[in-house]
Order: structure tokens, then C-alpha cells, then sequence
């Protein structure tokens, strides 16, 4: 046993170390004001420090570090089986590559944990902003889902479509313009105050459909980044969704109540279209599970061209359900659980109380 430690001393030495920033990570979590500093003075500095390096590149940083990622695992796969093929020892040789890839596997899980997982333990955008996603009752579910049908009819009329009647602009224009959406916030949620840096379109976006992923935030570069091939309908509130993870919050039901909010006082039209549409959508189906009538009456009133796009955007994403979408979706619900967020994948949904009691 000694031989094999010492044989392999800085690979245990490097465990202990990953293992060690976990165990404190997992102490310390508690910790409220130590988890704030953290996170408000040390991690969001740097990530925003990362994030204006890597908007000097006209491409997605994340994306080629996950593409090299992939080419290494690769050729270490490959490595190693040479190296265990050749080995005469063929257990130690197994140990040895079993504790580097637990090395390389506990690295990324500390690295995380450090740059984002702690934003899951300190102070939210609720806590911040003194709101609350309250329970909300049937008859302001029911106001709020048509008002925002009746903002999502009016701002239709302002915006382009194609020769098919389906909503059409830019996509270069809105990413754009993502870095001013917020600029509408900050007199009343002065905390959320920051130079923005643009979303960056993925080059590999099918993958990110089939995936059922819209956009991401990596913090390893401070970037945000969106599908560029889903329907354009939602892309502006999808850009203003992933902005808000640069700001540390990591509940999606507050990042989509944000998204909506920043989008739909904007003054930009595409911005608008895609608030409204996020909104309605959200509380349309939590209207829909409670009282299918009532949703169908105030799915009548919309105008045609409204449900064509709502129409296209399911069609869309039908063609991805698979195994693939349902694994991606799963490993990312155990991921946001582990950090705490009892609601997983499920607080997107949760945006309807923040929306209901912040308009009725």
C-alpha cells in the first residue's frame, strides 16, 4: 500500500488537495456572510474580469473549451488504454488512471463549486429585492396571464415577420443589443448595477437543442452564451435570462422573472415581443394545469400570427424529444438540486408566482 502511494504521490497529493477544497466549500456553505463575500467580492469580480477578457474574441470561449475537452478525453482515452496495454503491472496501471481521471473530475467539480456553486448559498435576487414568490390566487393568475396577453397582442403589431407570418429579426442585432436590456432595471433594483457583456452565439447550436438548452452561463469564462438555431421568438429573453447569471443569481424562476421584467420595459421591440411571449407562456401553462377553459378563452383572443409563432416554437422543439433531451434535462435537475435548489429544473415554472404577485 505504501509503494502504490508513494508510486503515486503527487496524484494522491492532488486528490487530497480537490477533496480538501470540497470538504471546506461544504462547511462553509452555511455561512451566509461568509458565502456573500465570496461571492460578491471575490468570484463575480473575477468572472466579470474573465467575462470582459474573452468578449475580445468574436467566438464563444465556453464552446471551444468544451469542443477541446471533448478531443481530450479522447486521446487520454486512447492514451490509456496503450498505457494499460502495455503495462505489466496491469492493477497499478488501472489505479493509476482510475485516480487521474478522479483527479481531473474532482478538479472541475471544486472549480465550479467555487465559481458558481456558491452563488446558490448567498443572498438571491429575493433577498436582495425584498420580493417574494408567494402562492398566488386563481383570480390574479387569471388577470395576469391576459394582461400579458393583451401587452403580447400589442407588441406583436410592432414587429417584423416573415413571408410565412412567423416572428423574424436579426439574431446578430438582438445579441446586440443584450447589453443595455437592463439598463431599464436600475433605478429599482440598483444591485443589479454591471457593465454587461454580450451573449455569444454557439456555433454547435443543434447540439444545444437536442440537448433542450436555450442558452448557458459558464463561469470559467465569465460568458454568456445562446442557441442560435432554436426560434428567434424568445431569443432577446433568452439573452436577457443568461445576463442575469452574470450577475450571480442562479435560480432560474428569478433569472425568467428578470428576463421578462428587463425585456418588456426595454425599448426595443424584439426585446419586447420576447418578454411578453416568455411571460405568457409561463403563466399560461400554470393557468392551463388549473383551468383549461379559462386558458383556451384567453388563447382565443390572441391574434393568429401569435399562435402561429407559439405553434412553430413547439413544433421546433418536439423533433428533439429523445433520450438525449431527457438525460441532459435529468443531469441538469440533480445538478441545481445538489446545490440546494429544492425546486431543480422545476423553478423554471416557479417564475408564475414571482410575475403574478409582482403584477396583479
Amino acid at each position: 500500500m505504501k509503494t502504490l502511494y508513494r508510486d503515486n504521490k503527487g496524484l494522491h497529493r492532488w486528490l487530497f488537495a480537490c477533496g480538501a477544497v470540497l470538504v471546506l466549500f461544504y462547511l462553509f456553505r452555511g455561512n451566509r456572510a461568509a458565502v456573500n463575500f465570496w461571492v460578491y467580492s471575490v468570484t463575480l469580480p473575477f468572472e466579470q474580469f474573465l467575462g470582459r477578457a474573452c468578449a475580445a474574441l468574436p467566438f464563444s470561449v465556453a464552446e471551444l473549451l468544451y469542443v477541446l475537452a471533448a478531443v481530450t478525453a479522447v486521446v487520454l482515452l486512447v492514451l490509456m488504454v496503450r498505457y494499460l496495454i502495455k503495462s505489466r503491472q496491469k492493477g497499478r496501471a488501472a489505479y493509476r488512471c482510475a485516480l487521474f481521471v478522479l483527479d481531473l473530475f474532482l478538479t472541475v467539480c471544486a472549480a465550479f463549486s467555487l465559481l458558481w456553486g456558491a452563488n446558490y448559498y448567498a443572498d438571491d435576487f429575493c433577498d436582495r429585492s425584498g420580493l417574494s414568490p408567494e402562492p398566488v390566487t386563481y383570480e390574479d393568475l387569471v388577470r395576469v396571464t391576459q394582461y400579458f396577453a393583451d401587452h403580447l397582442a400589442e407588441a406583436s403589431t410592432h414587429i417584423a415577420r416573415d413571408e410565412n407570418g412567423l416572428f423574424t429579426a436579426d439574431r446578430q442585432e438582438i445579441l446586440n443589443y443584450a447589453d443595455t436590456v437592463y439598463d431599464c432595471l436600475y433605478d429599482e433594483f440598483p444591485f443589479l448595477d454591471m457593465p454587461d457583456q454580450k451573449p455569444k452565439g454557439i456555433f454547435f447550436s443543434k447540439i444545444m437543442s437536442a440537448m433542450n438548452f436555450t442558452g448557458f452561463y459558464f463561469p470559467f469564462t465569465g460568458e454568456s452564451n445562446v442557441n442560435m438555431d432554436s426560434p428567434a421568438m424568445l431569443l432577446a429573453s433568452t439573452c436577457a435570462h443568461e445576463l442575469s447569471h452574470q450577475r450571480g443569481i442562479t435560480s432560474e424562476q428569478q433569472s425568467n422573472f428578470l428576463a421578462v421584467l428587463a425585456c418588456t420595459r426595454c425599448d426595443d421591440a424584439n426585446y419586447n415581443y420576447a418578454g411578453w411571449m416568455l411571460g405568457y407562456i409561463h403563466l399560461g401553462n400554470a393557468l392551463y394545469r388549473v383551468d383549461p377553459d379559462a386558458w383556451q378563452q384567453i388563447r382565443d383572443s390572441l391574434p393568429d400570427e401569435i399562435v402561429l409563432d407559439l405553434r412553430y416554437n413547439s413544433a421546433y422543439w418536439a423533433q428533439y424529444k429523445g433520450l438525449t433531451a431527457t438525460v441532459t434535462q435529468s443531469l441538469n435537475d440533480k445538478m441545481i438540486k445538489s446545490y440546494g435548489d429544492e425546486l431543480g429544473t422545476q423553478s423554471y415554472g416557479a417564475v408564475v408566482d414571482l410575475l403574478v404577485n409582482y403584477y396583479a
